[in-house]
Order: C-alpha cells, then structure tokens, then sequence
C-alpha cells in the first residue's frame, strides 16, 4: 500500500510518489506560506502578551506556527533556499573526506557499472545482426554464436547490477558514517549553546534542525551522489556510443535537450502561481480543521457545528479548485515530455529506416541506437530532479552548520573553585542583568539567603521572579555584580557541580517515558529502593500510585499517560526530594494540586527545609505566609523584603497583593 500523500502529489517527506523531488514552485510555496505562518504568529503573540515576558510567549507562538508551516510544507522540507550554495557544499562535502577511501571505491564502481550497461545494448544489437544476416544470407542462424553474444550480455547486465549494488551498499555506510559524526556534534554543541541563545530559537525551529534537517542532509546525498554520479556517466556514455554508431542520429537525438528544457520552463512557470494558491488553501483547511478539533467541546457546548461545517465545505471548495488548476497545469510536464521523446523517436526511425535501406547502418545498430535514445532523456530527467534535491539537502546543511555555528557558553575554569562543605548560604551582590542590552531587568540586586532559610519571592508578571532563580542556576551569566554560593563566585565554579548542590523544580512539569519508579530516581540515579520509597512517602506520592494498575512500575511519559496534572507535579516534587540537594528552587510547584495536597505538601517541605536553603516563587500567597522572607519584586527590584506579618502590616506592594487575591475575593461573595 503506498503512503499518504498531499494535495501536491507528493508524500509527507517532501517527495513525490515515484521518489523524484518536489517542484521548486512547490518548495517556494511552502516557504511563502512557512514565512507567512510565522509572521502571523509573531504579530498576535505580540499583540496578546505584554513586554518583557511577551517574548517567551512570541517564541513560543512563532515556533507554534513555524511547525504547523512544516506540516504544510511537508516534514523535513526546509523552509528557505540556501544562502550561501557554494560554501556550504564545500563545507558538505569536507565532512565526507574521512570516508574519502569508501567514495574512491563508489566512483569507480559507478564508472564500472555505467560502462557494462551502456556497452550492453551495443553487444544485444550484434545478437540482432546475427539473426538477421543468418535469415538473409540464406545459411541460417549462427546459433552458437548468437548464444555467446546473448550470454555476454547476460553477463555484462549481471556484473554491472553487482557493481551497482556494491556501489550502493559502499555509499548508504559512507554517507550514515558522515551522519553518525554530524549527529554527535550536534548533540555535543546542544550542550555547549549559552541557554540565551535556545530561548532566542523557536523551539520548533531548533528540533527541526536537529531532526529532519539532518534526516534531509542524509537523504540528500543518499540519492544525489549515487544517482548524479551515474546519470551524468550515463549520459557521457550514451553520447559516445551513440556517436560511434551514427552521428547524424546523434546530432537528431541531442536536439531535444533545448526543447525539453524550454518546454519544463513554460510549463512550471504558469503553475507556479497555482501551486502558491494550492499551498495557502491547503494550509487554511489544515489550520481551521486543527482549531476545530482543539475545541470541539466548545463548539458542541455553544451549538456552532453547523457554522464549522459551512467554513469547512467553503475552504475544501477552494482548496478543490487551486488543487485542480495545479495539479493540472503540472500534470502537463510528463506528457509533454513523452510526446517530445516519441517524437524525437519517430525522427530517429525515419532517418535510421532510410540508412538501413541504404546500406549505411546495420538493423542491430539501429536496434541499439533506439535503446540509447530511451535511455538518454531518463538521466537527464535524474539529473534535473535531483538538483533540486541536492539543493534542499544544501539548505537544510546550511540550517545545520548555522546551529553548530553558534556561541558556546563560557567554558568553565581551569581550576574552578570547590565548595567542600556545602551549606546553602545564597549571596546576590549588586547583581545587574537582561536578556536584551536595550531593556533593562534587573539591576543593582543585593539579598543574602542563609542556609536553612526559606525565602519566597512574589510579584507581578514580569517581575524578574524566575529570572533570579534562573541566575542561581547559572543558566545565564551575569552582567554585572556577583552570586556566591557560601562565600564562593559561583562564576567560578563548574556547572556541573553547582548544579548538583540546587534541586528545581518547575511549574510546567515533565516527565520522560518510563515507570513511575523510573521517573522519581531521576534525580539520584544511584538511590537504593527504600530512598525511593521515602521520597515518594514524603510527597504523598505512594498515596496515589497504590491506586494504579501497575503502582510503581505504571508507564508514564510527557502526555501525563494514567497520572493526572497535580499527581505529575508531585512525581517533580518527589524527584527533586530524592536528590537531596543543599538549595531547592521551587518555582510554581504546587500550581497544579489540589487544596489538601498542598497543604500536605507543605508540611512535607517544613520536615524536609533543615539545612536546606529553599526559594519558593508563588502567585498563590496562602503557600508562603510561613516563609522566613518575602521579597516582593517590581521591574527587576526588591521593592518589599520581610515576612507575612511584617509585609501585611507595612501597607505596600505585599498588602495589596494579599487583598487582591484574599479580600476582593472575600467581598465579592459577600
């Protein structure tokens, strides 16, 4: 059974049906409707969120709409042409000098291959001649002569298929070689990029440079390097044997290459324009189908189903129409060139019928050259496709050098400095920083954390809440001031070890695919049974897994699977316990659970703060009331510091946070 494929004819891949690549007027279709998506994206996610935390949320709409514009463009497909053609294929093809012996041994294969095939007809055209001259001249067949000729092309047909498949075999270990290695680099440079730059890439954008661009690269040269390499020695040796039978039938079938050309470019110019209208419905249909189905319980509750149906039937209707009109005018294209192949065929075997009727050419040599002829306007129609192919595995090369082109994050001292003894004292000292040097976030910061305390931080959206404890992180350098970590410049200090002191966990929860056990030993992979155990206990985590099919060893992953939105949070909650860190940053962490589990939470996390510095960011201001201190923060600064009662009674910022979330609410049921 064949795959599905889109309104273009072609498969989610990017390809047609027969392997051949897309139209470019399809590439460049897909690119306006990709660049469109985006923009669009961009312009409501601007208009809906404010500054400066609008800008997570425009990535994240423009990553939104840059995927949905691959899906419209066919997965894998890049978005854009290449920039750079030349030096990003002399960058390509440096990456395959390592297999350099493997493609030596590919080339010559091929040269070996192409010539057995190409001498082939000229040996069965012999075969034909002894028949012939057998039945003319009157003393019959030669037999066994005619069995050595037809057995030497047997064998010229079963070498060149071997050398092929060699050849192929060769090619498919060199070019996943060169990948493996691309792979690997990527992969290390994901874990060299400054977390900076990731936030500044849609999230879409990024996976597709690592995953189907990469994909593309490989199928690129798969196709390209084989069947470039063998059409262009094809049609090299198909010329010379055709010249060596006939020159003027040769000059007669050379002919054609203008006129095919001339009449693919009339053709794909007029299409072109229908393919863009093709594309644009398509990605409209998708787009309403997709918002339809997201909130099809709304629609049933608000009784719109009539009116989703009305929309969908007008935009198939248009769809239908741009449809026809481009896969029309494109359905033209093959025709058109069989109509110029026979036609070229018809002139061939009138000129060769009068050269046989006079003596000048043999019916064997005829009977070959016609073979030559069919076999001539296929590389050329190989060649032509896989230019375009090879163009878009250079594009996406080019999205994935760009990726390995990016900063790398500061690299970490030579003789970093060591906390021994980690306590959990945390020191911020005029701290300064921004994601942009034109808007300021955070500046001339100063709080001290001693170990043991919890410190909660609240304040509007926009604040610079988790921004502070990204910075304890050191998931963003600093722009000036300093952070130490018991009296140490965590600046100083490697990555690895500071972030083995800090356990976070976040409001957006995440799990990976696996037991429930799995999930929580997360954070200490060398934590025994009975930690587990305790950890969840601790959390009120065995509360609820005793309650499932398989308990702890349930299946789970990011879709949530049999556990709900609060029972994920806790799996966090849990893996960040089991890790036992000296600093835990709890950002949101008890968003998604209900009012008694977070009351127990709570609890828990009173029994577990002995000497263990905790921040906790919070809009809900009941989870905080017994911290040790409550900074309130506005624009990057700490406007308010002290605790519940200190706060309530000073009348500011803090006040009037807790009677916006505690009194208003209390008069409004009143």
């Amino acid at each position: 059974m064949s795959g599905p494929t889109a309104p273009n004819g072609s498969t989610p891949d990017g390809s047609t049906p027969d392997g051949s690549a897309p139209s470019e007027e399809a590439v460049e279709a897909a690119e306006l409707l990709a660049r469109q998506a985006i923009a669009d994206g961009l312009a409501e996610a601007e208009a809906e969120v404010p500054a400066p935390d609008s800008l997570e949320s425009v990535r994240e709409t423009a990553s939104q709409a840059r995927q949905a514009a691959g899906r419209f463009a066919g997965a894998g497909m890049p978005a854009e042409k290449s920039k750079d053609f030349k030096n990003s294929t002399r960058r390509l093809l440096a990456r395959l000098q390592p297999e350099r012996t493997g493609l030596i041994a590919v080339f010559f294969l091929a040269i070996g291959s192409v010539t057995l095939a190409v001498i082939g007809p000229k040996v069965l055209g012999n075969a034909t001649n002894i028949i012939v001259d057998g039945m003319i001249g009157g003393q019959g067949i030669d037999f066994s002569k005619l069995h050595q000729t037809l057995l030497a092309v047997l064998c010229l047909y079963v070498v060149s298929a071997s050398m092929a498949y060699v050849q192929a075999r060769l090619l498919a270990g060199v070019v996943q070689k060169t990948m493996f290695t691309l792979r690997s680099d990527v992969e290390d440079k994901l874990h060299e990029l400054p977390l900076g730059y990731v936030d500044r890439q849609p999230r879409g954008d990024l996976l597709s440079r690592v995953t189907n661009d990469i994909d593309n690269v490989a199928q690129s040269l798969q196709q390209t390097l084989s069947q470039m390499l063998t059409s262009f020695l094809t049609i090299v040796g198909v010329v010379i044997m055709m010249f060596t039978i006939s020159p003027l039938l040769a000059s007669i079938a050379v002919l054609t290459i203008p006129a095919s050309l001339f009449t693919l470019r009339t053709i794909a110019s007029r299409s072109k324009k229908r393919f863009i209208a093709q594309w644009t419905h398509t990605g409209a249909l998708n787009a309403q189908v997709e918002e339809a189905f997201t909130g099809h319980a709304l629609v049933k509750v608000f009784g719109r189903t009539a009116d989703v149906e009305a929309r969908f039937n007008e935009k198939n209707e248009e769809l239908y129409e741009a449809s026809f009109g481009a896969q029309f005018i494109s359905g033209i294209i093959q025709p058109a060139m069989m109509f110029l192949g026979n036609l070229n065929y018809v002139v061939i075997a009138v000129v060769g019928g009068v050269k046989i009727s006079s003596g000048q050419l043999s019916i064997g040599d005829m009977q070959a050259f016609i073979q030559y002829s069919r076999q001539f306007t296929q590389p050329l129609t190989q060649l032509a496709s896989m230019a375009n192919v090879f163009q878009s595995g250079i594009a996406s090369a080019e999205r994935v050098f760009e990726l390995l082109d990016g900063p790398d994050q500061r690299a970490d001292d030579e003789h970093p400095l060591v906390d021994e003894r980690p306590r959990g004292r945390v020191e911020f000292d005029h701290v300064s920083f921004s994601y942009l040097p034109e808007t300021k976030l955070i500046e001339d910061l100063s709080l001290v954390a001693e170990p043991g305390e919890t410190v909660a931080i609240v304040g509007p959206t926009g604040a610079g809440k988790t921004t502070l404890v990204n910075l304890i992180m050191r998931f963003y350098e600093l722009d000036g001031g300093a952070i130490r970590l018991d009296g140490l410049d965590i600046s100083h200090m490697r990555r690895r070890e500071l972030r083995s002191n800090i356990g976070m966990v976040l409001q957006d929860t995440w799990m990976f695919g696996g037991t429930i056990r799995e999930n929580i030993a997360y954070g200490n992979l060398d934590a025994t049974e009975e930690q587990i155990l305790e950890a969840a206990k601790a959390t009120y985590v065995d509360r609820f897994v005793h309650s499932l099919p398989d308990g702890y060893d349930t299946v789970v992953d990011d879709e949530g699977g049999s556990v709900s939105a609060g029972e994920k949070q806790l799996l966090t909650i849990a893996r960040a316990f089991l890790a036992d860190p000296t600093i835990l940053i709890l950002d949101e962490a008890t968003s998604s659970v209900d009012t008694r589990t977070e009351v127990l939470i709570q609890q828990a996390m009173a029994a577990l703060r002995s000497n263990r510095t905790s921040f906790v960011i919070a809009h809900r201001l009941s989870t905080i009331r017994d911290a040790d201190t409550i900074l309130v923060m506005d624009a990057g600064r700490i406007v308010e510091q002290g605790n519940h009662e200190e706060l309530l009674a000073a009348g500011g910022a803090y006040h009037a946070l807790y009677n916006a979330q505690f009194a208003g609410a209390a008069a409004e049921v009143a």
